[in-house]
């Protein structure tokens, strides 16, 4: 499952789930206050796998609040690995 940073278009989301990714904002779930330590853990929490946004400094931050190496491709989306 896909988020969308709140620093990332919303409407992204119809375009994303046209091709069949499911998909949803922070700024549509309230975390778009959230710093991205905190995004990072609760998304993994409730399922997410993959980041879209626009941070240069996300991965960074995920690595930390994941403990696990979190390796962004171009455009900022980051896939992290399954943590248990």
């Amino acid at each position: 499952m896909w988020l969308l940073d709140a620093n990332m278009d919303v409407h992204l989301l119809a375009l994303l789930q046209q091709f069949g990714q499911k998909t949803e904002a922070t700024t549509r779930r309230g975390w778009a206050a959230l710093n991205n330590g905190d995004l990072v853990s609760i998304a993994v929490k409730e399922g997410f796998t993959c980041l879209l946004t626009q941070d240069r400094l996300f991965a960074e931050a995920a690595a930390r609040a994941l403990k696990a190496p979190i390796q962004p491709v171009p455009g900022q989306i980051l896939h992290w690995p399954s943590i248990p």
